[in-house]
């Protein structure tokens, strides 16, 4: 991947016409609009009409996606932290919240040991965050009988850290030739079993009645960025029934799903995608130095050919997406009976460019090996194609949205008008910008203070074993202790 020297920011960009002068130049689609456009006409503000979810129109065209903030109790409960989040999730005038954050089915698959757990014990502060999301959304915007709310099913596999901030524990789908060694996976003992399987699909069924008994409209199945269901998905190598064919490595979804339904539990489905993976990246030793991250590089890879190891990926060339299964995979959701896919890429822990792309890397992450743009077009580009290969009544949401800063509601309404995608998913900028969307259809304009520059400080900080939080922009996390302990990471981790 060429690297453009130095790349160019989109605050530098003062137009549409230089931000798609920039766009064109570097051979990439990305459609965008002259202006904002604001009110009733703005495409941003029409209904989604192909789907009800629990009996609900989903009242407009963004979604705010599932945030951690590696902040809840060590039994999974919320905090005020968690509490001040939802409160701004329904803030943001978001129709779609989808997810909330991911919420492990049971205690020994966190990602972090603050991570909500959705389990019968911790029905209370569950039923209290929805609570808390829908009254700030009355309170601010009238109505809640177009809000559809989802909580987000999880076993974080490969990524698990349950007991300890600093300490992997993980159990995984396969062995795999590269990851193994990067997150500590050394025994055949570690790979989930059939029979371990087996008991952890009751525990998403179990879940998702937890979230059914505290009134969420929907749970989504989480198979993204590289957790453990979405690691199954790339099970070729795997034997048994949850591995090899693809009717197998889609085995625990489909079971889940007859699982949710034969309880007689009503609640709706979804699932997130990560829609196509790439092969690990790492920061170039040849150009990285002390204090400083070179630009990220693919793993050597030559010992894995054909790469048996991902999903969505080119067997190839695993630095290439091949959609070929994601699209099978998603028309299989729609036989399921899911009614909203929502579309990832990549792994933030493997290969975070892929993921969300962004200018400034996490502090275990590596310089961009390619203007963030590239990345972003990459994933409306994918979430296009499969649109336009999917059943007509499923939702599907894209994501990458973030990196386009204040160009991002001029492009959200230009693939939207194009019918590329049918909401617009966004992540950690509604940590300080909750309102973005809301101010440009009601404005015609963004607050350019609080736009998210993506400096990553709310990934860098979790890798850390410090709460996320938008530091950089948000008082409330810039007024905490943890801030200047942000600050002396990144410098001496050289972002």
């Amino acid at each position: 991947m060429n690297v453009p020297q130095p790349i160019v920011r989109i605050p530098t960009l003062k137009t549409v016409a230089a931000f798609r002068d920039h766009v064109a130049s570097l051979g990439v689609e990305l459609p965008c609009d002259d202006a904002i456009i604001a009110g009733t006409a703005s495409p941003l503000v029409q209904p989604v009409e192909q789907a009800s979810i629990n009996g609900k129109r989903i009242g407009n065209r963004w979604t705010v996606q599932p945030m951690e903030g590696w902040d809840g109790t060590t039994t999974g409960g919320a905090t005020d932290d968690v509490r001040r989040r939802w409160q701004r999730f329904g803030e943001s005038g978001a129709k779609l919240i989808y997810g909330g954050e991911a919420m492990a089915v049971r205690p020994d698959g966190r990602a972090n040991p603050n991570q909500l757990i959705i389990i019968e014990q911790n029905k209370k502060d569950l039923a209290e965050l929805r609570e808390i999301l829908v009254r700030a959304h009355q309170e601010r915007y009238g109505t809640t009988d177009d809000l559809v709310i989802g909580f987000q099913l999880t076993h974080s596999g490969r990524f698990c850290k349950p007991t300890d901030k600093k300490r992997m524990e993980p159990r995984v789908a396969f062995r795999h030739p590269i990851l193994d060694r990067k997150f500590n996976v050394t025994s055949d003992d570690q790979v989930f079993s059939d029979a371990e399987i087996e008991q952890l699909i009751e525990c998403y069924i179990s879940a998702a009645k937890v979230a059914w008994d505290v009134g969420a409209d929907f749970v989504d199945i989480k198979h993204c960025h590289g957790y453990l269901l979405h690691e199954f998905l790339g099970a070729h190598t795997r034997p048994g029934k949850y591995g090899g064919t693809f009717e197998n490595r889609t085995r625990i979804l489909r079971e889940i799903i007859a699982g949710i339904r034969t309880s007689g539990n009503k609640i709706e489905l979804g699932v997130r995608l990560s829609a196509f993976d790439f092969v690990p990246f790492r920061p170039d030793p040849e150009r990285s130095q002390p204090g400083k991250l070179g630009p990220g590089i693919p793993e050597d890879f030559s010992h894995c050919l054909p790469y048996r190891y991902g999903f969505g990926v080119n067997l190839n060339h695993p630095v290439e997406p091949d959609l070929t299964e994601p699209i099978k995979f998603v028309r299989l959701c729609a036989e399921l009976g899911v009614k909203i896919v929502n579309l990832s890429a990549g792994s933030p822990y493997y290969n975070p460019h892929i993921q969300r792309p962004a200018i400034y890397p996490p502090s275990d992450g590596y310089q961009p090996p390619e203007d963030p743009l590239a990345g972003v077009a990459r994933q409306i580009q994918a979430v296009r194609e499969i649109k336009a290969q999917s059943p007509a009544p499923l939702v599907l949401v894209g994501t990458a949205y973030s990196y386009l800063q204040e160009y991002l509601p001029h492009v959200a309404q230009a693939v939207l008008r194009r019918g590329w995608v049918d909401s617009i998913g966004l992540g950690r900028m509604v940590l300080a910008y909750p309102t973005i969307l809301t101010d440009a259809v009601q404005k015609g304009a963004l607050t350019a203070k609080f736009i998210c520059r993506t400096f990553s400080d709310c990934t860098t900080a979790p890798r850390n074993g410090l709460i996320s939080g938008c530091y950089p922009l948000d008082k409330y996390y810039t007024a905490k202790p943890e801030f200047q302990q942000l600050k002396d990471i990144k410098r001496a981790a050289g972002v």
